[in-house]
C-alpha cells in the first residue's frame, strides 16, 4: 500500500511539474513577444487587465494592482510609466471625483491588439499541451475527471465546495 501511495505522489509531482512547465513556456513566449514589440511584459499585462475589465468594473489603480497581484504603490509606478509612454490616460470618475479611472490611448490599443493576436496564435499552438497538463493535474486529485477539463467549471474549487457544504 505504501509503495502505491508513493507512485501516486510521483505521478502528482510529474503532473504538477509538466503543468508548471507548460505555463512557463507560455509566459516566456509572452515576455519575449512584449519585449520584441518594444514594451515590458508587465506593461502588456496592465494593458490587457485595463481593457479586459468586466462590464461594471471600472479599471482603477486598485483594480490593476489586484489583477496583476502587485502592491498598490507598484501599480501607481506602472501606471506612471504607461502614461509616460502614452499607452494610457487617467480620468477622474464622474461618480466619485476622488477615483481615478484608467483608459487605453489609441497607441495602447494598437499595441495591445498586436500582442493579443500573437498570444492567441501561441495559445492555438501551445493550448492543447497546456490543457492536457492541467487535465493531468486535476485527474491526480479526481481520476473521474480525466480528459474532462470542461467539468472543472461546474465543480468549483475543492475548498469552496467544502465551505459551502459546511454552511448548509
Amino acid at each position: 500500500m505504501a509503495k502505491r501511495q508513493h507512485k501516486n505522489r510521483d505521478a502528482d509531482y510529474r503532473a504538477l511539474a509538466d503543468f508548471r512547465y507548460q505555463i512557463r513556456r507560455y509566459l516566456n513566449f509572452g515576455e519575449q513577444a512584449a519585449r520584441a514589440a518594444g514594451t515590458e511584459p508587465q506593461q502588456y499585462q496592465a494593458l490587457l487587465a485595463i481593457k479586459g475589465a468586466p462590464p461594471g468594473q471600472e479599471p482603477t489603480i486598485g483594480y490593476l494592482a489586484e489583477q496583476l497581484q502587485i502592491q498598490h504603490h507598484s501599480a501607481v509606478e506602472l501606471t506612471n510609466r504607461l502614461e509616460e509612454h502614452r499607452m494610457i490616460r487617467r480620468l477622474r470618475s464622474r461618480a466619485d471625483r476622488r477615483e481615478v479611472l484608467l483608459r487605453l490611448t489609441p497607441h495602447g490599443e494598437s499595441l495591445l491588439q498586436r500582442l493579443s493576436l500573437a498570444h492567441r496564435a501561441e495559445l492555438q499552438l501551445a493550448g492543447p499541451k497546456l490543457l492536457e497538463a492541467l487535465d493531468s493535474v486535476v485527474a491526480q486529485w479526481n481520476p473521474s475527471t480525466k480528459f474532462g477539463i470542461h467539468k472543472i467549471k461546474n465543480q468549483g474549487h475543492p475548498r469552496s465546495a467544502k465551505r459551502s457544504a459546511r454552511a448548509r
